[in-house]
């Protein structure tokens, strides 16, 4: 087994932020793509409106910078999540991320494109999940950083 690197690089650490800061924009203003789906839906419209197009492009990007993350994390690898029951959560954490940026993206084109209510139902599904997630992870990355006190954080602020 090949040696495990001590923190991230700066590309792993950049596209962490990205992805974080477009996820986070999306949980805020992915409602507004809602009045272009029904339009889309309902009257057979576009429902290309400018809110639709932003969270359509933003889940894109999401979707291209996760799988990029993903690459990354296969082939340089990411430090050790450390052992036992806290270990296996970061792993389960760090998994479930992967497969909700991945799959939420994929979801929710296919709703857009294949205009189904019952396919963006589904996609409306992984807002409170990934709400969930981001909370489990800053919870977990304050505690140890404030509590463990053993500068876990600091692996997403300095590069190695």
């Amino acid at each position: 087994m090949s040696v495990r690197p001590l923190g991230y690089s700066a590309l792993q650490i950049r596209l962490h932020w990205i992805v974080a800061a477009l996820v986070i924009l999306q949980l805020i203003f992915g409602e507004g793509i809602g009045d272009g789906f029904d339009a889309r839906v309902d009257a057979g419209a576009s429902g290309y409106t400018g809110a639709a197009i932003a969270h359509i492009v933003g889940g894109v990007l999401i979707l291209l910078l996760v799988l990029w993350r993903l690459r990354l994390r296969l082939v340089r690898g990411v430090p050790e999540e450390g052992a036992g029951m806290q270990g296996l959560a970061a792993k389960v954490g760090h998994w479930a991320f992967y497969a909700i940026l991945i799959v939420a993206p994929l979801v929710g084109l296919a709703a857009w494109f294949g205009a189904s209510e019952e396919i963006a139902e589904l996609h409306e599904m992984a807002k409170p999940v990934l709400i969930g997630l981001i909370a489990v992870h800053v919870v977990a990355a304050l505690y140890h950083h404030f509590i463990l006190k053993d500068g876990l954080l600091l692996r997403m602020k300095r590069p190695q």
